[in-house]
C-alpha cells in the first residue's frame, strides 16, 4: 500500500486506540477497581500516542532511506566504466529511474521481446505513453529491473514494518491501561517533546544550511586562495582551457560593492517614505484614511519581483537613462544602478511602513497622554517620545528591509545588470552577489570546478554579512530597551 493508506491506517488506528483507552478506563474506575489518577481522555490520548509515535517513526526513517538504498542498488548494477564517469553518473541514474517506471508498464510478453531484441525498449515505453530521450541500453534494463525488485521489497517491507509497530502499539498501550497509571504525566512529556522537536526545526535547518555551504565554500578555498578572493577586485570566472592551470579571477569586492551600492540607494527610497507613511498613519490619518491606505500599501508586498523587475526595465530605467543620465553625459544605458535601487526601494516600502505602523500603534497610550499633558504638541510628542520608544522595533522593520534588499535578484539582473564592476557612477551597469550566485549555479557545470564552487563562497560570506546585521541591530534594540522601558 502507498504512503497515503498507511497514514489513513495510521489515523484511524490511533483514533481507535485513543476511544478503546478511554473506554477502558472508564470500565475500570466504574467497576471500583480504584480512583483514576488522571481524566480518562488522558488514557485515550496515551494509547493514541503508542499507537501512532513507533508507525510514523519507521514511516519516515524508512522513506528516508528508501531513496539512498535505491541509489546504491541502481549504482551497484552499473559498469565500471559508467561509474568512472562522474559527470554522466547523475544522468545514468535518472535513467535507469525512467527505465524501471517503464518496466512497470509492459507485458510480461513486451518485456521478453525486449530482452531478446525483437523491438526497441524506447518504441515500447512510447506506446504506454512513456517517450525516452535515447535508446535504452542493456545495463540500464539489469539496474532498472533490480530497481523495480529492490524498491518492491522496500515497500513491501514498509507496510509490514508500519502495520506490526501499530499492532504492537496498540495491545502494549490498551494493556498497561490501568487506573493508577499515571497517564497525564506521561502524554503531557511526550507533547513536551513533540514541542521541543517542532521548536528546534529552525535552528537544525539553519546549521543544515551553514554546513551545507561552508563544507563547498571550504572545498572552494583549497583551489582559491581567500586572499585573492576577498580582495580581488576583478570578476572574471572564465573556463580554463583545455590543458592549462588558469580558472579565471574570482574577486568579490565588485559584487560586495555593487550590493551595497544599490542596497544604498533602495534603503534611501524605502526608510523616509516607509516611516513616515507609518507616522502619518500612526498618529494622523483618521480611521478611514488609515482602513483604505494600509491594505493599499501592504499590496506592494504581494506583486511578484519579476513584475518590478519589468517596471523597472520598461518605463523607470528608460526614463532615468533619457532625462537623467543621458543629459548629464554619464551613462547611455537604462540599466543602472539607480534604476534598480529606486524600484527595489519602491517593492520594500512595505516592509518598513507596515512593521513600522505596528510598532508605533502598540507605544503605550499614557506616554502620549503624559506627553500632551505638559505641554507638547502632537509633533513634538511624536518626535520626543513615541519614535524613541518604538526605535528598536523600528530598526528591526529597516534590518529586515536592509536584508530583503540584499538578497534580491530578479530586480537587480532586469535592471542593473549582470556587470561586475565598481564604481561611483550611480548611472552605470553593476550586479550583486546572489545575480551571480545563480549564474555561476546554471548550466551543467561539475561541483568539483571552482567556477561552480564559488556560488557557495559567496553564499557562506552572504550569510556572514546578514548574521552581522542582525548581531548590529540587537544590539541597538537592547541598548534602547534599557532605556525606554
Amino acid at each position: 500500500m502507498g504512503p497515503l493508506w498507511l497514514l489513513a491506517l495510521i489515523a484511524g488506528l490511533s483514533f481507535f486506540g485513543f476511544v478503546l483507552g478511554r473506554w477502558k478506563s472508564v470500565v475500570l474506575s466504574g467497576k471500583g477497581r480504584g480512583t483514576l489518577a488522571a481524566r480518562p481522555g488522558y488514557y485515550g490520548a496515551y494509547v493514541l500516542i503508542w499507537t501512532a509515535m513507533p508507525a510514523l517513526v519507521i514511516l519516515v526513517a524508512l522513506s528516508i532511506a528508501k531513496p539512498f538504498l535505491i541509489e546504491h542498488t541502481v549504482r551497484a548494477n552499473l559498469p565500471a566504466q559508467v561509474l568512472a564517469n562522474s559527470a554522466q553518473l547523475s544522468l545514468e541514474v535518472s535513467g535507469v529511474e525512467q527505465v524501471a517506471a517503464g518496466l512497470k508498464l509492459v507485458t510480461p510478453e513486451e518485456l521478453e521481446n525486449i530482452r531478446i531484441g525483437v523491438v526497441s525498449a524506447r518504441s515500447v515505453f512510447a506506446q504506454h505513453g512513456l517517450p525516452l530521450g535515447g535508446d535504452v541500453k542493456p545495463y540500464q534494463l539489469i539496474a532498472a529491473g533490480a530497481l523495480n525488485l529492490v524498491s518492491d521489497g522496500l515497500d513491501t517491507a514498509v507496510d509490514a514494518a508500519v502495520v506490526a509497530a501499530l499492532a504492537f502499539g496498540l495491545i502494549f498501550a490498551f494493556v498497561r491501561v490501568k487506573p493508577r497509571l499515571r497517564a497525564r504525566n506521561l502524554v503531557e512529556n511526550t507533547v513536551l517533546v513533540l514541542l521541543i522537536a517542532a521548536s528546534s526545526v529552525a535552528i537544525l535547518t539553519t546549521i543544515g544550511i551553514v554546513l551545507s555551504l561552508l563544507f563547498q565554500a571550504l572545498q572552494f578555498f583549497s583551489m582559491v586562495s581567500p586572499a585573492s578572493f576577498y580582495f580581488g577586485t576583478v570578476w572574471d570566472p572564465r573556463f580554463a582551457a583545455a590543458g592549462s592551470t588558469e580558472s579565471g579571477q574570482f574577486g568579490f569586492l565588485p559584487l560586495f560593492w555593487g550590493t551595497l551600492y544599490i542596497s544604498f540607494f533602495a534603503m534611501v527610497v524605502a526608510v523616509p517614505v516607509g516611516l513616515f507613511s507609518a507616522i502619518y498613519m500612526a498618529e494622523y490619518a483618521t480611521s478611514k484614511v488609515r482602513s483604505v491606505a494600509k491594505p493599499l500599501i501592504e499590496i506592494l508586498a504581494g506583486i511578484p519581483t519579476i513584475v518590478y523587475g519589468f517596471f523597472a526595465l520598461t518605463t523607470v530605467g528608460p526614463l532615468i537613462r533619457d532625462y537623467i543620465a543621458m543629459p548629464l553625459g554619464l551613462g547611455t544605458s537604462g540599466n543602472n544602478v539607480l534604476t534598480a535601487g529606486l524600484v527595489m526601494g519602491i517593492m520594500i516600502i512595505p516592509y518598513v511602513s507596515s512593521l513600522s505602523d505596528d510598532i508605533i500603534t502598540a507605544v503605550p497610550r499614557s506616554m502620549r497622554d503624559g506627553s500632551l499633558a505638559l505641554g507638547a504638541t502632537r509633533s513634538e510628542t511624536m518626535r520626543l517620545v513615541t519614535l524613541p520608544a518604538a526605535l528598536p522595533g523600528v530598526v528591526g522593520a529597516i534590518l529586515l528591509a536592509v536584508s530583503r534588499a540584499i538578497g534580491e535578484t530578479m530586480i537587480v539582473v532586469l535592471a542593473a545588470g549582470v556587470a561586475a564592476r565598481a564604481s561611483l557612477n550611480p548611472f552605470a551597469e553593476m550586479t550583486t552577489i546572489t545575480v551571480k550566485i545563480v549564474n555561476q549555479l546554471t548550466g551543467d557545470l561539475e561541483f568539483t570546478s571552482p567556477q561552480t564552487l564559488v556560488a557557495f563562497a559567496l553564499g557562506i560570506t552572504l550569510f556572514v554579512i546578514t548574521l552581522g546585521l542582525n548581531v548590529l541591530a540587537l544590539t541597538i534594540v537592547r541598548k534602547y530597551r534599557e532605556q525606554y522601558e
